[in-house]
Order: structure tokens, then sequence, then C-alpha cells
């Protein structure tokens, strides 16, 4: 999976990899975080949670 592309992307992919921990209650996610705990892998919102965000922007085309 690639990096985030997106400030909220990054914070979306943060969101779903703590509810895939346990550390959040899944019920508790909405939008493109409920998305992504469902269809991405521990492994891969780590990766792009762990996105630097100095040089993305708030919002990708599209987001």
């Amino acid at each position: 999976m690639p990096d985030a592309k997106s400030k909220k992307q990054q914070q979306a992919a943060g969101a779903a990899l703590s509810a895939k921990r346990g550390e959040q209650d899944k019920s508790d996610l909405q939008g493109a975080s409920k998305q992504m705990y469902e269809s991405m892998s521990e492994s891969e919102l780590e990766d792009m949670a762990s996105t630097d965000r100095s040089d993305l922007p708030e919002t990708a085309s599209g987001d």
C-alpha cells in the first residue's frame, strides 16, 4: 500500500489502526477509517499511518 496522500488520509489510517489493535471501539469509526479497517491489514495501516505529514496537503484530490 502506498504512503498516505493527505493528512486526512493519514489520520483515518491511524484511527483504523487503533481499532485493529483494540485500542478503540470499531463502532466509533466512520467514513474512510471504517473502510480502511475493513479492507486493509494491520501492517498496511501501520505503513499509511506512519507517513510523514510535514509535506502532505490537508486533503488530496477526491478526498
